[in-house]
Parts: C-alpha cells; structure tokens; sequence
C-alpha cells in the first residue's frame, strides 16, 4: 500500500510538472508573439514617422522652388514641373519620396467658369452642369436640370446648399449627381501615373476600362483657387485702359498722343477686355511718322504686345479664375475655347507653339501669331487667359524602405503670398 501511494505521488506530480511546462511554454510563446506584434507595430509607427517627414521635406523642396522660380511666366518646363533630380525617387532615412507640382492656373475655376465651358469637358452631363452652377450661385432659382435648396433639405441625410464660391474642389462630391468616379476618374490616388490596380477592369478597385489609357476625373481640370494678380510681369500696378486719361495712357504705357486719344474717345463706358483695344482688322504694325501726328491712331497689334501685360479693365487687386495658356493641358484648353471641334484644333496648335518656346508665351499676345487665332476669338478670352501663376498643387508620395509603408501628402500653397500660404492641407494613406 505505501509503495503504491509513493508511485500515485510521483505520477501526480509529473503530471503536474508537465502542466507546468506546458503552461511555461505558453507563456513564452505568447510573449513571444506579442513581443514580435509590439516590435511590427512599433517600426510601422517609426517608417509611418520616417514617410510623413520625408512628405514634408518634398513639400518644402516644391515650395523652395515654387518661391526660387522666375515669376515673368509660368511653364511646364520650370523647374517646379521638370525636375526628376530634386521631386522624383528622392532617398531620405530609409524611405523614398516624389512630388508632384500641379499649376491651379492651368484649370478651369469652377467658381467662375461657365456652362458652355463646363460642358467642353470630358464626359461632362448637362444636369450635372447645371447642378454645379445652381450649387455656386447666390439665388434659390434652379436651372432645367440643376437642383437648389430644395432638392437638398429632402435627401434622407440632408444638409445645405452653398449659394456661394466652392472653398475646395472635393466640394464637388455635395452636388447633385456627382460621384467619386466622375470626380477622380481612374487616378484615384492622384500621382497621374496609371497603376496596375487602374487598369485591371474590376478585379481590384478603383473600376476602370481596363486599357492602357489613364482616364482623368474632373478634379485634374477644375480649380476653385486660381486668380491672378493684377500687376505686370515687374510687379507693377497695371494701367486701366477704361479709366486713364490720355497723359496717364502716354506716360504709363509709352503710346503717342494719336494711340491715347484713339483709346478714350473709343472706350465708352469700359472695355469689355484688354483686346477690345483692337480693332477686328489691326494692323501688324504703327505707319510711319505715326509719333509725330496728334490724329486718333488705332492701336497696332505689335504696340498691343509691348503694353499688353501692363493694362487691366478692372479695379480688382486679385482677379479670379484666370487660365495659364503655358501650363493648361489639351483638356482645359479646349473647354475654355468653347468645347468645339476648332477648338480642339485650336488647343493643340496652342500646345504645339508653347512647347517650342523656352519659357512658354511671354503675354497673351502670342497667342494673335497662331494662324487659326482672329482677333475676334482673341477678344472672347483675353479677359480669362494669363502667362504666370501663384497657386499650386503639391501632392508628395513617401514609401518606407523595409515595410513599404506608403503616405501621401497635398496641399495647396499661394506664393503670392509672404510668406507662402497653405489653403488647403490633406494628409493619409489614400483618398
């Protein structure tokens, strides 16, 4: 009996040792794991850390370019745009960056831009137009097919109509009828290269057609910051040709007394735009003896150039949704001119002759060289096209080097500001 009582004793505590073990084990494994866990977690939130400053450091780089940069034009071959070196693949602390720089100017401002002109974009719908348009303005009057308060105070989560300017472009996804895929398009992620996951039809999101062909949203063509301001390429205030008298005109400008007294007595109440100094069929150049005679002279197309970025028809310091000829894409182009086929044409000869220029077209008197270009159809944008801008997109992508963690950065920066103003801030991993 003693001897089979030691044997249960040493059987019970074997048992017992071996629970231990197993109970030890666990524990260790357990530590383990969560030990392991805590060190994944704690070097994502370091590259997390790592990508986030060097989102910064790109963003700085873009501003000290942007605020470096030569400010008597703006072109996509400016160093803010055409600078692999200094914006792409960028190595900083084991992480890697790229900026993207995107000129405001070269957009349609959504704030000003009409519906002939909305509509010359691609894919853009009529109801949705007039949606964009009712959503803007100040009255409570619906278009056709736009939407006013109404339509908004009844939708099963309702909320308010602007009646007023759009503060950011993503504003957009409030008005009626506007989706995600109509605003991004398939660059969702907004880098303006097309991705493998932008070009497998629905296999992963976004959806997409499945071509080789990136599809823009509206977002890469329309802006609610663009303006220029209201001086020359100097920096000087400019001369308002529908209020100077004919001594400020000669002195201002340096026109002979024939060319002042030809813009007073012909101005009525205003110009309609700078070219309305132009008659349909200017000449290419003064006559002769031209600064000797005190007779009204029309003002030349060679004397237009010379004063045209030093004379304005408004009072404004800041004139708002002006488009950059240099920098607007094909797109744009065409919407502004009026969405026609020689539009198109005329968009492209645009692009084909700012391309061979260095620093793009100097004033937007260039643009009377181009042989599809009349004064005429001059005369209907002069009053919404500009050489130079000051607001910006920087958008900064950062990818960790041994997790791969990713985070984007963008902002909005206003250079015409000092010092350079940020509007508009966003950061995170995706949209």
């Amino acid at each position: 009996m003693r001897m089979r009582v030691r044997t249960d004793n040493k059987g019970l505590i074997l048992v017992a040792v071996l629970w231990i073990v197993v109970l030890m084990t666990s524990i260790v494994a357990i530590v383990g794991q969560t030990s392991r866990l805590n060190m994944k977690m704690s070097a994502a939130a370091l590259d997390e850390t790592r990508c986030r400053w060097a989102c910064r450091a790109g963003t700085e780089m873009a501003i000290a370019l942007l605020n470096d940069d030569l400010r008597d034009t703006d072109c996509l071959m400016d160093l803010w745009s055409d600078n692999d070196e200094d914006l792409n693949d960028v190595s900083l602390e084991r992480c890697q960056y790229s900026v993207r720089v995107t000129d405001e100017a070269g957009k349609l401002n959504i704030n000003t831009a009409t519906k002939q002109q909305l509509m010359g974009l691609p894919y853009m719908e009529s109801h949705i137009a007039d949606a964009i348009l009712d959503w803007r303005d100040g009255d409570g009057n619906p278009r056709a097919e736009g939407a006013e308060v109404g339509y908004y105070e009844n939708l099963p989560f309702p909320y308010a109509i602007r009646n007023g300017p759009l503060k950011t472009i993503r504003e957009l996804l409030r008005v009626k009828g506007m989706t995600k895929d109509r605003l991004y398009g398939e660059d969702t992620n907004l880098n303006d290269q097309l991705d493998y996951t932008e070009m497998d039809g629905e296999v992963s999101p976004p959806i997409d057609n499945g071509d080789s062909y990136l599809d823009k949203g509206w977002i890469a063509y329309l802006s609610c910051y663009s303006y220029e301001k209201n001086v020359d390429a100097q920096g000087n205030r400019r001369i308002n040709i529908s209020e100077a008298d004919e001594q400020q005109l000669q002195n201002g400008l340096g026109l002979t007394r024939g060319q002042a007294q030809w813009i007073v007595q012909n101005r009525g109440g205003g110009f309609q735009s700078v070219a309305h100094v132009l008659n349909d069929n200017a000449a290419e150049k003064p006559p002769e003896n031209s600064s000797n005679s005190d007779a009204p002279q029309p003002i030349d197309r060679q004397t237009f150039s010379q004063i045209v970025d030093r004379i304005t028809i408004s009072g404004e310091a800041k004139i708002p949704g002006k488009v950059n000829i240099n920098t607007a894409p094909r797109e744009v182009l065409v919407a502004l001119l009026g969405g026609t086929e020689q539009a198109d044409q005329l968009a492209q000869n645009i692009i084909a002759e700012r391309s061979g220029r260095l620093y793009g077209f100097t004033t937007i008197a260039a643009l009377l060289n181009l042989p599809s270009m009349t004064v005429s159809k001059f005369k209907s944008i002069a009053n919404q096209i500009m050489v130079r801008s000051d607001v910006f997109t920087i958008r900064c992508f950062a990818t960790a080097d041994v997790s791969g963690a990713r985070l984007q950065t963008e902002c909005v920066v206003d250079r015409g500001a000092s010092p350079c103003t940020i509007l508009y801030w966003y950061q995170g991993a995706n949209y």
